[in-house]
């Protein structure tokens, strides 16, 4: 049962949400993975949330570019989290889907990332701290992986320090 669904708004935005579906994957937390459409189809947005829902899901991701809609649609349809990414797929840079994302009506809120890659990472961190509100085992994982990231930070400054204490000596 997906705990959590990544919907994209096309299939060419596949490669930026690899990084989300990634870090699911390695917290062993289920998901959908589609292509939906705010503009181009509506109904099975609607009717996706709504399936999703019925079964369990508990947080929605949305990548979309340019208007950005995705997200929104969501919103408008559940009163789970949505999680917005924009995608940076205009000449505008992402700057249009981060304004698009970010710019919701009071009562429809979505959760803002950063674009791209990025973003989809952080989405993925975020959906799985949301669950390990009510999953102390996924919780667990996730205190793992942060001490992964403080002990990497840790060796890259002794590894800098050390370099530097080299040259200062010499």
């Amino acid at each position: 049962m997906a705990k959590v669904a990544v919907f994209m708004g096309s299939a060419s935005d596949e490669d930026l949400m690899q990084p989300c579906t990634e870090i699911l994957r390695k917290l062993g937390i289920d998901y959908a993975f589609t292509v939906t459409s705010a503009h181009r189809t509506p109904e099975r947005t609607e009717r996706l949330v709504a399936e999703l829902e019925a079964k369990g899901c508990q947080v929605f991701i949305c990548a979309a570019g340019m208007a950005a809609h995705l997200a929104g649609a969501v919103a408008a349809r559940t009163t789970r989290p949505v999680l917005g990414v924009p995608l940076a797929a205009s000449p505008l840079g992402g700057m249009d889907a981060l304004l698009a994302t970010v710019q919701m009506p009071p009562g429809f809120p979505v959760g803002t990332l950063a674009l791209d890659k990025a973003g989809a990472r952080n989405a993925a961190w975020l959906a799985a701290q949301i669950l390990a509100l009510n999953d102390p085992a996924l919780a667990e994982r996730l205190k793992a992986e942060r001490a992964g990231f403080i002990a990497a930070v840790e060796k890259a400054a002794a590894k800098v320090e050390a370099a530097d204490a080299e040259r200062r000596s010499s």
